[in-house]
Protein backbone atom coordinates (compact mmCIF):
# COMPACT_ATOMS: atom_id res chain seq x y z
CA UNK A 1 0.00 0.00 0.00
CA UNK A 2 1.22 3.48 -0.76
CA UNK A 3 0.45 6.95 0.55
CA UNK A 4 0.49 8.87 -2.74
CA UNK A 5 -3.10 10.03 -2.22
CA UNK A 6 -2.34 11.48 1.22
CA UNK A 7 0.79 13.26 0.02
CA UNK A 8 -1.03 14.75 -2.98
CA UNK A 9 -3.85 15.97 -0.72
CA UNK A 10 -1.47 17.47 1.84
CA UNK A 11 0.34 19.38 -0.92
CA UNK A 12 -2.85 20.42 -2.72
CA UNK A 13 -1.74 18.71 -5.93
CA UNK A 14 -4.11 17.10 -8.43
CA UNK A 15 -3.58 13.69 -9.99
CA UNK A 16 -3.79 15.26 -13.46
CA UNK A 17 -0.78 17.48 -12.68
CA UNK A 18 1.18 14.48 -11.38
CA UNK A 19 0.30 12.40 -14.44
CA UNK A 20 1.62 15.15 -16.74
CA UNK A 21 4.87 15.51 -14.78
CA UNK A 22 5.31 11.74 -14.56
CA UNK A 23 4.56 11.16 -18.26
CA UNK A 24 1.86 8.61 -17.43
CA UNK A 25 -1.83 8.60 -18.22
CA UNK A 26 -4.29 9.92 -15.67
CA UNK A 27 -5.81 6.42 -15.46
CA UNK A 28 -2.44 4.87 -14.60
CA UNK A 29 -1.69 7.48 -11.91
CA UNK A 30 -5.20 7.04 -10.53
CA UNK A 31 -4.56 3.29 -10.31
CA UNK A 32 -1.41 4.01 -8.27
CA UNK A 33 -3.23 6.49 -6.04
CA UNK A 34 -6.15 4.12 -5.41
CA UNK A 35 -3.74 1.22 -4.75
CA UNK A 36 -5.26 -0.85 -7.58
CA UNK A 37 -1.87 -1.11 -9.29
CA UNK A 38 1.53 -1.04 -7.64
CA UNK A 39 4.05 0.88 -9.74
CA UNK A 40 7.38 -0.56 -10.78
CA UNK A 41 10.24 0.19 -8.42
CA UNK A 42 11.52 3.34 -10.13
CA UNK A 43 8.11 5.07 -10.31
CA UNK A 44 7.74 5.83 -6.57
CA UNK A 45 11.21 7.39 -6.60
CA UNK A 46 10.24 9.56 -9.58
CA UNK A 47 6.97 10.54 -7.86
CA UNK A 48 8.89 11.42 -4.69
CA UNK A 49 11.27 13.58 -6.73
CA UNK A 50 8.38 15.37 -8.45
CA UNK A 51 6.53 15.93 -5.15
CA UNK A 52 9.76 16.90 -3.38
CA UNK A 53 9.35 14.33 -0.61
CA UNK A 54 11.40 11.40 0.60
CA UNK A 55 10.40 8.15 -1.11
CA UNK A 56 9.77 6.70 2.36
CA UNK A 57 6.93 9.22 2.75
CA UNK A 58 5.06 7.41 -0.05
CA UNK A 59 5.14 4.05 1.69
CA UNK A 60 2.66 2.95 4.32
CA UNK A 61 4.73 1.27 7.00
CA UNK A 62 1.68 0.00 8.92
CA UNK A 63 1.27 -3.55 7.68
CA UNK A 64 -1.47 -5.78 9.03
Amino acid sequence: MNRIKEVLKSKGIKQTWLSEKLGKSYNMVNSYVQNRTQPSLEVPFKIAEILEVDAKDLINSNRL
